[in-house]
Parts: C-alpha cells; structure tokens; sequence
C-alpha cells in the first residue's frame, strides 16, 4: 500500500477530487464521471463513466475503473456517497478501464462480472493495453495486474443483490467486442458501456464493429430507459444518447457506404460530411479515423 500512498499524494488533491463528478441518477444510482479527454497521471486511466447502484447488501458498481489507483480513486469517490461496501463488480466490457481495476474490488472481497467474449477481449488485448498504459499514466499503473471475471456468462444475466433485480445483456459486438449493458428495472436507468458515448465523439478502432454496434445500441434502446448513464460522458436522457451515438454511426456507414459505391478510396474517407456532430468533444482528432476505420469494415462486409 505505500506506493499508493506516495503516488496518490504527488496527485495536486483538488486534481484527484475533481476527476470524477459524482451525479444521482435516481433514488438508488449514480454516476461518476471521467474526464473527456485522454487518459493522463491525474485521471489514472479513469477518463469513462461509472455507475453506481445501492443495494441493501452493498454496491454493485459498473466497470472497476483503469488501473488499481484508479480504483482506489473510485472508492474514495464512493465514500462521499455511502459507506456500503461494494460487493459485485460488472465489467461492460474489454477496454482499460472496463476491467484493469478488478483486482483492487476482488481484494476487497468483490466478485466481478462479465460477458466470455469480453475476458477473451480482455486477454487478447492486454498486453498492447498494458503498453500504452504505461505511457499514458506512467507512475499511475503502480500495482495493476490483469485480474478477469470470477462470473462469465454468454449473452445474458440476471443478478439479484439484496432486494434489487440487474439485468445484464450483452447484445453483440460494438465498440469492443464484447461490450454489454446493465439495465436496472426498477428506476428505468441504463448503464450503457462504451455502447453508447455522448458529450464526446465514439472513437471506431480496428476492434470496434460499426454494424453490430447499431444493433447493440437499438438492443438497449428497445427498453426505452428513462435515464441513460453513458460510457462516456454525463447521466443523460435516450434522445441524447441516440442523437450522439446511434445517429452518428448510421450517418458514418451511409456515408462511407455511398463512397464505396461510387468507387472512392480510403484516402477520401475523412471528407465525408460529418458536420453534424462538430459540437463533440474530440470530434477534430477522431473524426478523419473514424471514417477511415470504418472505410475499412465496410470494404470487406
């Protein structure tokens, strides 16, 4: 614990407490949430949302956060809000900070969940994770091991804490491949993953899947939540959600598909008109990538 320690306190304090705004969503959920910018020493890799449902047995919380200081980050963001412990961790999916902090929840006592196809991503892609980690947040990766679910499943996943009924889905492949949602009946809250982005521009990579990712978001979007807390980005409603990551995916494929059709190359693929959603945070460095990411998917559909 004494790197910890030492590292937490080179962090300026009004910068640890600032990284996560903590939001309530409802009577029993919450939202803490990460910087929109890229991952850095100060946000220790926790630059996602989080969400958080109160239980009567303890706190399930959703994705662990980036590295094990990240997690620790979590935790002291939580303490703010409850004294529970938390009891049950669920990873959305196979980026950094959907499961690099595991290990901090499973050594205080927490069991972690997650769908097969996201502890396959996870394994697959630990290493370059790890790699670019450690250039991003240095010092901040101190005490992180890969650390994957105790609980798998395939598709779907009821889990009953206490008095409080989750359902976990994943619907398919989107921003990862295995990327899922938690849904919370109860109080109409939806905690999408990295299936939904808003605030900020989606990021497409060579592991993302553009068509799969609209079917997953229409998945979600069928259980018409009242509140969405997104992968990113603040606690939100459906509309927002769709405008900022259903709509741009369609627009992205249509557009792309349309340049295919008329012989366009690669090259032309960041002209697109993409305009829409100039007002996203991120949108001038991911934009061009995107369309050309997703030049690529669709070259070979």
């Amino acid at each position: 614990m004494k790197p910890l320690a030492l590292i937490l306190a080179a962090l300026p304090l009004t910068a640890q407490a600032d990284t996560l705004a903590v939001t309530q969503v409802t009577e029993h959920t919450y939202a803490l949430t990460g910087p929109l910018t890229q991952r850095d020493p100060v946000n220790l890799g926790n630059n996602a949302t989080f969400g958080v449902i109160l239980t009567t047995e303890g706190v399930v919380l959703v994705d662990p956060g980036g590295s094990w200081l990240g997690a620790q980050m979590i935790d002291q963001t939580l303490d703010t809000i409850t004294d529970a412990p938390v009891t049950h961790v669920i990873d959305t999916g196979g980026q950094d900070h959907r499961w690099l902090g595991n290990g901090y929840w499973q050594a205080q006592g927490a069991q972690v969940y997650a769908s097969t196809t996201a502890v396959t991503d996870q394994q697959t892609r630990e290493s370059l994770q790890f790699t670019k980690l450690s250039q991003l947040i240095g010092e901040g990766l101190k005490g992180t091991a890969p650390a994957y679910a105790d609980v798998t499943f395939d598709s779907d996943l009821t889990l009953t804490v206490g008095d409080t009924t989750i359902q976990i889905t994943a619907p398919g492949p989107a921003h990862t491949p295995g990327d899922a949602f938690v849904w919370f009946p109860a109080e109409s809250v939806v905690f999408t993953g990295d299936i939904a982005f808003t605030e900020r521009l989606l990021g497409v990579q060579d592991f993302s899947n553009t068509r799969d990712w609209i079917a997953a978001f229409e998945s979600m979007a069928a259980l018409t939540p009242t509140h969405v807390v997104p992968g990113h980005g603040a606690p939100t409603d459906l509309a927002t959600a769709t405008r900022d990551t259903y709509d741009y995916l369609a627009n992205l494929r249509t557009q792309i598909g349309a340049l295919i059709d008329a012989g366009g190359d690669i090259i032309a693929a960041p002209t697109i008109d993409q305009s829409a959603w100039s007002d996203l945070d991120q949108f001038a460095a991911m934009a061009g990538r995107n369309a050309q990411a997703t030049y690529e998917q669709m070259e070979w559909e």
